[in-house]
């Protein structure tokens, strides 16, 4: 059977990304990330999650990317923009899907993978460069490049079934897949028990991607 490690957050689109992988056959290695986040509480929703897949093991590397800061997400003392600003948000984790991809490559050569899944998206997204299809082809460059595996003629393909799709059809898809959103948390700004501000961009793309499905929004909000 193929392997693949998939980037597991506890968010709406990684869930999706996870159980697309597994309805396409791979034997599922789930990497989650407790990188000093504000919104800790989406590692809780890894946990729920991953009690409704079968045979998905599952590892947590630990960063201190708040030791850097730099970011809403993980400097306390930046705020979770609340309106829809231009350019790239000071919600952006600098380098972060390099960081994540790095290390998912290198679990991927421990276990022979043949994929590495991220659930990235470049319609619905917040303007985020390490989200857009250039770098993604990119950073599968650096993967041939950079990995035994590759020299040896089993390259590790990097696997973006999302980015190409709307918020609506990817909670459509992932409806067919039997996912129970209410599960997940998206929100910049979730409290302690993963409920929603419903304010954040986060938050609103993912009330519009609801709305646009027609189906109802499962969101607990504070």
């Amino acid at each position: 059977m193929s392997r693949a490690v998939i980037l597991l957050s506890g968010g709406l689109d990684s869930v999706t990304t996870l159980a697309i992988a597994q309805s396409q056959g791979y034997q599922c290695h789930a990497l989650s990330f407790d990188y000093g986040q504000r919104h800790r509480s989406e590692l809780d929703a890894v946990k729920r999650i991953l009690a409704c897949f079968v045979d998905v093991t599952h590892k947590v590397i630990h960063l201190d990317l708040d030791q850097m800061g730099g970011s809403a997400l993980t400097d306390v003392d930046i705020a979770v923009p609340m309106q829809p600003s231009a350019g790239i948000p000071v919600t952006y984790v600098p380098a972060r899907n390099t960081i994540f991809l790095s290390l998912a490559l290198g679990w991927a050569e421990v276990l022979s993978a043949d994929a590495i899944f991220i659930g990235v998206n470049a319609v619905d997204y917040s303007g985020y460069p390490d989200c857009r299809p250039e770098y993604i082809e990119t950073f599968q460059k650096l993967a041939n490049l950079a990995t035994r595996q590759a020299l040896e003629g089993k390259a590790i393909k990097l696997e973006t079934p999302l980015i190409h799709l709307s918020k609506a059809e990817i909670i459509r898809k992932g409806i067919q897949l039997g996912i129970d959103y209410s599960m997940t948390v998206s929100c910049y700004a979730a409290d302690a028990k993963g409920h929603a501000c419903g304010e954040c961009d986060s938050c609103r793309l993912r009330a519009a991607g609801f709305a646009d499905a027609g189906v109802s929004d499962p969101t607990i909000y504070q």
